[in-house]
C-alpha cells in the first residue's frame, strides 16, 4: 500500500519541486511557468530562466503549488492560486468567453497544471493533489476555484496533453461542469462559499 501525502511548495521544498517536475513530460522545460506568462513572454524565455522564475515565485510566496509525495519521495505537482497571478488565463479566449467571474477578483482561484512523475502515473496522485489544492485555497480565503480539464471520454491520451487535469479527476473532487470551452475541454468550478 503506497502512502500519498501533500505539502505546499515552499522554498525549503525547492529540490522536491524540481524532482516532481522532472520525471518525464514537459514539466522539466516548462517549470510550470506557462500559466503565468503571455505567449510572447513565454517564447522569449529559456528553461533556465523559467526555473529561476519559478524559484523566485516560490521564494516570494504565497506558494503557487503543492507537491505530492509517494512514500516520502516527491512524485507530483499542481499549480493552484488566484487567477490574477496567472496571466495566461484571462488571455485565453475560450476561458474569457466561458467564465462569468471578473478577472480582477482575487478570491477566484485557478488550477492550471498537473505533473506526475512517469513511475507514479495512474496511482491516484492527481486526485490527492487536487483535494489538497482545494483545502489550501479554502484556507487561503478563495471563494471559487476554476479548472479547465480535458474530457478524455474514456480514451487514452498522451500524458503531455493532460497537464490541465482530467474532467473525471475534477468531478471526483466535487467540481461541477459549468461550460464547454471547446470539444474535449470543459470549464469546471467549485464554489467554496456554498
Amino acid at each position: 500500500m503506497v502512502t500519498i501525502t501533500t505539502e505546499v511548495a515552499t522554498t525549503t521544498r525547492w529540490d522536491d519541486v524540481q524532482h516532481a517536475l522532472t520525471g518525464g513530460g514537459d514539466g522539466a522545460s516548462c517549470q510550470c511557468i506557462w500559466p503565468v506568462l503571455s505567449n510572447k513572454d513565454w517564447n522569449a524565455t529559456t528553461t533556465p530562466q523559467r526555473t529561476e522564475m519559478l524559484r523566485d515565485e516560490i521564494d516570494a510566496g504565497p506558494p503557487p503549488g503543492i507537491i505530492a509525495y509517494v512514500d516520502g519521495e516527491a512524485a507530483g505537482w499542481i499549480r493552484i492560486g488566484p487567477r490574477t497571478r496567472q496571466a495566461r488565463v484571462p488571455r485565453t479566449r475560450i476561458i474569457a468567453a466561458a467564465t462569468s467571474e471578473p478577472f480582477d477578483d482575487e478570491s477566484v482561484w485557478a488550477v492550471t497544471c498537473f505533473v506526475v512523475r512517469r513511475e507514479h502515473r495512474g496511482s491516484g496522485i492527481n486526485l490527492e493533489l487536487l483535494r489538497a489544492a482545494v483545502e489550501y485555497a479554502r484556507e487561503s480565503g478563495a471563494r471559487l476555484i476554476e479548472g479547465y480539464p480535458v474530457d478524455t471520454k474514456g480514451e487514452k491520451k498522451r500524458s503531455n496533453d493532460l497537464f490541465h487535469g482530467t474532467l473525471g479527476t475534477f468531478l471526483a473532487a466535487g467540481f461541477e461542469e459549468t461550460t464547454e470551452l471547446k470539444p474535449g475541454r470543459t470549464l469546471v468550478t467549485l464554489d467554496l462559499a456554498a
